[in-house]
């Protein structure tokens, strides 16, 4: 994919590889995502999603391979070098500080950002939690709230920092058909405010009917991208994500 300005893009992963001992969690990825659009990565458990992240944010080091943030190489710096320059995500599995309050927890989000815009971000708190539905609950512990809920105090830590690329891994698991809506609907006006976004999630449907461009991995590879439908379409995901069984019915 290509930026269609003559934009670079804003994040381009060339051959990434993390090899875990002889494990080959992600072997040989590369892509690009374009500012300004959601995408996604579907694959069955274990096939590198999260990994994938965790490279990106340089939590998981690299075996091998390249990374760019805005055409400047961003491969050897360290995490929160990588938060500086606008990237934010949540866990896969959630992770608060419990003898916080969820304000607190919220709070730490600016933490992240440069030193010389906290004060600007910390004034933006309370929209934050407004918008992510946590302002009722904001004097409570983590451990108070249902895992839904803690979710979405999570997803208010990873956006107070305004950052320019926002990675999401399973943001709606835990939650209902009605608060994987309001989600969608937040990730969708994130987007018409410029966010760039890259989901990992297990529903498929809200996979096709949030993001505008679908990676599909196996086994650590990337064995399918393109529209949403056609990824979802796609025989080889299909037999990976489903199941051949699933696949064959």
């Amino acid at each position: 994919m290509t930026s269609s300005d003559n934009r670079p893009p804003l994040l381009e992963l060339t051959d990434i590889a993390v090899h875990f001992g002889g494990v080959k969690a992600v072997d040989g990825v590369s892509i690009s995502l374009d500012q300004g659009r959601i995408y996604g990565i579907m694959g069955s458990n274990g096939s590198g999603k999260s990994t994938l992240l965790g490279a990106i944010t340089r939590l998981n080091p690299l075996t091998r391979g390249q990374m760019r943030f805005d055409g400047e190489d961003f491969t050897k710096v360290r995490p929160h070098q990588v938060a500086h320059l606008g990237v934010a995500r949540t866990f896969q599995t959630v992770r608060l500080i419990d003898d916080r309050t969820v304000r607190d927890n919220v709070q730490l989000g600016v933490d992240t950002a440069l030193r010389s815009r906290r004060r600007e971000l910390m004034s933006s708190v309370d929209e934050v939690m407004e918008r992510v539905g946590v302002t009722a609950v904001q004097r409570m512990r983590p451990s108070e709230l249902s895992y839904g809920m803690q979710r979405r105090v999570e997803i208010a830590r990873a956006i107070v920092s305004r950052p320019r690329l926002l990675l999401l891994d399973e943001p709606t698991a835990g939650m209902n058909t009605d608060e994987r809506d309001e989600v969608s609907e937040l990730m969708r006006t994130l987007q018409q405010e410029g966010l760039t976004q890259l989901l990992v999630e297990h529903d498929v449907q809200m996979m096709v009917d949030v993001c505008d461009y679908l990676f599909g991995m196996n086994q650590g590879e990337l064995i399918a991208q393109g529209e949403p439908e056609a990824v979802v379409a796609d025989e080889a995901v299909r037999e990976s994500y489903l199941g051949k069984q699933a696949k064959d019915a």
